[in-house]
């Protein structure tokens, strides 16, 4: 079954991150850092971003802030997760906090990361 629910990532480290967490049946992609035009355009096409509800959630540091930028271009229908500036990257934020994240665009969470 094809997923409705996009996440796009940086890294590895986010991905696993997240995937601890959410019990949601979503695709979790991660970029590796910044996308050419080539990359963009396969992730556009294997997940069908277009008509997918996607989420940016990246770092709240200079390469993370630039793919922002780049994917609310390429991706003007997405929404954004942020992490707050004093965690800076998305696998180091408490688990707590991400879970609170992803439940407020609708992600279900398992509980025992909201306590």
């Amino acid at each position: 079954m094809a997923h409705e629910i996009v996440i796009i990532v940086e890294g590895l480290t986010d991905k696993r991150q997240i995937e601890k967490i959410i019990t949601d049946d979503v695709a979790i992609v991660c970029t590796n850092g910044t996308l050419g035009v080539e990359k963009f355009d396969d992730l556009l096409e294997t997940y069908d971003l277009d008509n997918k509800n996607v989420l940016i959630f990246v770092d709240e540091d200079y390469s993370g802030i630039k793919l922002r930028k780049q994917l609310r271009h390429e991706l003007p229908h997405a929404e954004h997760i942020y992490v707050s500036s004093e965690y800076r990257e998305v696998a180091t934020t408490p688990e707590h906090v991400l879970a609170t994240a992803l439940l407020s665009k609708r992600i279900a969470v398992n509980p025992i990361f909201l306590i």
